[in-house]
């Protein structure tokens, strides 16, 4: 495993749960507004694997889950094994993807090795390849959208960038993902970090325009909000 960083507790990302954030090193999409630069490049400062299972046995009284994320998790070789020493810590597992793996993903689930997916949906399927900045398996994505639609505990979310994405955009998301447990759509973040400099310069949607996209789509989904708004 390539861990390039870890966060000792969130209250947010895991619902339910106080956890750490463990990132991987890498991902296989390059979408311009991440900011997460170096986990995209694979360039970050790799941490012992070791010193991770220190710090998530020292803890094993004080936190009750963990979220894998990335970078893109499925792409390390020992991913699973990685999730099943987790586990017989008796942590909770909430594993972030980009849904470019279906064939790991179904292998996590087959094992009982995750609790709770979050997927990023990048925009409606025909602008794949535009928003994440690559050329996509657009067959793995879908794939991986029923995976998770029918594991128990699960959400979608999708970063809002209004170059991207329009309100006409969301509306095809939505015919896409209806009858998900969740869905949110996240404020974009402008970072000095930014894959692409260019996107710094992105003006993001108001918090009532984000919420007038909820309002269009929000019966498609048991639950449907935006994050990342005062």
């Amino acid at each position: 495993m390539q861990i390039g960083g870890l966060q000792k507790q969130t209250l947010i990302d895991y619902p339910g749960h106080l956890a750490p954030i463990i990132f991987t090193n890498g991902c296989n999409f390059r979408c311009p507004y991440c900011y997460n630069k170096s986990l995209v490049e694979g360039t970050a400062n790799l941490m012992p694997v070791e010193k991770v299972f220190s710090f998530l046995k020292e803890r094993q009284n004080l936190l009750d889950g963990v979220v894998v994320t990335g970078g893109e998790p499925t792409l390390q070789k020992d991913l699973l094994d990685f999730l099943e020493k987790i586990k017989d810590l008796g942590y909770d597992i909430k594993l972030d993807t980009n849904g470019s793996n279906p064939e790991k993903l179904a292998m996590a689930i087959n094992q009982n090795l995750v609790d709770y997916i979050a997927m990023d949906i990048k925009g409606p399927i025909e602008k794949y390849d535009k928003i994440a900045g690559v050329k996509i398996d657009k067959d793995k994505i879908k794939k991986s959208v029923e995976l998770i639609k029918e594991f128990s505990h699960h959400e979608f979310r999708t970063t809002v960038v209004p170059s991207f994405l329009k309100e006409e955009d969301f509306k095809k998301i939505a015919r896409w993902l209806k009858g998900a447990q969740k869905y949110y759509l996240q404020q974009l973040e402008i970072k000095e970090t930014m894959i692409d400099p260019r996107f710094q310069k992105e003006t993001p949607y108001s918090s009532q325009k984000l919420k007038s996209f909820v309002s269009l789509i929000e019966d498609n989904f048991k639950e449907c909000e935006v994050r990342g708004i005062e």
